[in-house]
């Protein structure tokens, strides 16, 4: 219990960090939102729609475990969002920025469920299950983009081959 009185099944700590967590998902979009803005802004599409549905996804997130704090009886606290950078050097130290991201949002993911695990919150273990999953797709996916980089280099036609595929993301 929160407070006396209150109806939430989430322990405050818990409840604070999963709140904590809407936030860094929320700042991920962010992120990757401005990624998409930069790359829009370099005439790089195909880039650009990548990064757009990583920040549709980092929003889903977000309100995944919004909805899951409502749903156990606990209160969403919005907190306020970092500015994200808006100037980069290269389409491969975006991505590298990008992996770099994901990396450090599994190891909160991975906090957050040694914390539900120590509280016995066996509801909220479970839904992380999904979102521990999901981290190991979303390093996969940027990794894979870092190493095609790293093949084409800075040769416009492999650029733009590049920029092709990855527009083609659903």
């Amino acid at each position: 219990m929160t407070n006396e009185g209150d109806v939430s099944m989430l322990s405050k700590p818990l409840l604070d960090a999963l709140n904590r967590q809407i936030n860094h998902e929320f700042h991920s979009a962010y992120i990757y939102l401005s990624m998409s803005a930069y790359f829009e802004s370099i005439n790089y599409s195909g880039f650009a729609h990548w990064m757009k549905k990583q920040y549709e996804e980092e929003m889903e997130h977000g309100m995944k475990i919004y909805g899951y704090i409502n749903e156990r009886g606990g209160k969403v606290v919005l907190e306020s969002i970092e500015k994200p950078t808006a100037d980069f050097k290269s389409p491969l130290e975006i991505f590298t920025l990008a992996f770099k991201h994901e990396q450090k949002i599994t190891g909160t993911i991975n906090d957050l469920y040694e914390l539900a695990v120590k509280e016995k919150d066996y509801p909220t273990q479970v839904m992380l299950h999904w979102f521990i999953q999901e981290q190991v797709e979303e390093e996969k996916s940027a990794s894979e983009i870092i190493e095609q980089l790293k093949m084409v280099g800075e040769a416009p036609a492999g650029l733009l081959m590049l920029d092709r595929q990855l527009a083609a993301r659903s």
